[in-house]
């Protein structure tokens, strides 16, 4: 089965929550987050993205991120400099969250 076979078979749950990077790769790549107590390491990157703001200038730097527990969309608010989980298409072990 490919990659993304797996991906367009589900759907992603919108989440929109905080969440704390816990370690960087090369100083601003996710490798693992906390979300709800809980630590997620992250395999692969698979996608970064930018979304401009309204007057043009940068808003979010936008991941798309593998872990063993699914697919999930992490980006961090460069003005506030904080960082969220947008969204998330989960294993079908996936944790009660």
């Amino acid at each position: 089965m490919r990659r993304l076979d797996w991906m367009q078979r589900r759907t992603f749950r919108i989440y929109n929550e905080p969440i704390e990077i816990r370690e960087r790769r090369h100083g601003y790549i996710p490798q693992a987050f906390l979300w709800h107590g809980r630590c997620y390491h992250i395999h692969a990157v698979e996608r970064c993205w930018t979304v401009l703001g309204r007057r043009q200038d940068v808003g979010r730097l936008c991941f798309l991120v593998r872990c063993a527990e699914g697919v999930f969309e992490v980006y961090q608010n460069l003005t506030t400099n904080t960082w969220h989980l947008s969204k998330a298409q989960w294993c079908d072990h996936r944790p009660l969250a």
